[in-house]
């Protein structure tokens, strides 16, 4: 262990080493709370420095593909985590998705449209009575932010947008750190994760996120795949680190070995 992995576990090191001999590797990421720190304030959020070299670094190598995975909108995650230009990206959950160009934009049908004109109804009526909570739109959703609220606050929020939003089919909640969202198009990171394994051809996926919504993802991967769960909170994943800045470490690691195997090769 080199002394730039001292907070890497001997385990994930290992891990690393073997995932980074894999014929076509998939990493893929989270993005709020893994390659960027928690902010008060979705916009200001932005990657680490190293985190984002390093993933640009690994997007250049040969049989290797980075994707980001994110609750974020597509707009808003290209603002603030300026993916390297062949990174694929995954937003909303799933629901939308860029391969490249020619991609083409979620849209949504007509009762989709009322389904998501009712929830946002519901939600706006729920922030104008809970100081410190607010709205943020998406494609496919809206999603009640509650970081800026007393926590009585901010449970009652939550408890009272799922108690009038859970009678209404077709819409789907997922709740997260501070957040509660909802989707009128039925998408998982889960699903993103299998999705993207079969459009690259990927022989094992590195994934690593911090949130709820990232055990759907970690819970796909199997085999030779290896997962790594930011933060404390419980976990189905292999391994973990606790904060975004040993994910840099993490990458900066993974980049050594996997450069190292596609220069051999």
């Amino acid at each position: 262990m080199t002394a730039e992995n001292l907070s890497l576990s001997p385990e994930l090191l290992d891990a690393v080493r073997r995932i980074s001999g894999t014929e076509h590797l998939l990493v893929a990421l989270d993005f709020d709370g893994t390659l960027s720190p928690i902010v008060d304030r979705a916009e200001d959020a932005r990657p680490l420095p190293r985190s984002a070299a390093a993933l640009e670094a690994l997007a250049q190598l040969p049989r290797t593909t980075t994707a980001l995975i994110s609750g974020r909108a597509l707009d808003s995650l290209r603002l603030v985590a300026s993916p390297p230009a062949d990174t694929l990206l995954i937003g909303s959950h799933g629901a939308e998705v860029w391969l490249g160009e020619g991609s083409l934009g979620l849209e949504l049908d007509e009762d989709q449209r009322l389904k998501l004109a009712a929830v946002r109804e519901v939600l706006s009526e729920i922030v104008n009575i809970a100081p410190g909570t607010l709205l943020e739109d998406k494609p496919a959703g809206v999603v009640l932010h509650t970081r800026m609220a007393d926590d009585d606050v901010a449970d009652d929020a939550v408890e009272a947008a799922m108690r009038v939003l859970r009678e209404h089919p077709g819409v789907y909640l997922k709740t997260g750190k501070r957040v509660l969202e909802t989707s009128v198009v039925h998408a998982s990171k889960g699903q993103a994760v299998e999705f993207l394994r079969q459009a690259t051809g990927a022989t094992a996926i590195l994934f690593a996120g911090d949130d709820v919504t990232d055990e759907d993802a970690l819970g796909r991967l199997m085999g030779d795949d290896v997962g790594i769960k930011v933060g404390l909170d419980f976990t189905q994943a292999q391994y973990r680190v606790e904060a975004p800045v040993h994910v840099a470490e993490l990458l900066e690691a993974l980049l050594r070995e996997r450069r190292r195997v596609t220069t051999d090769a």
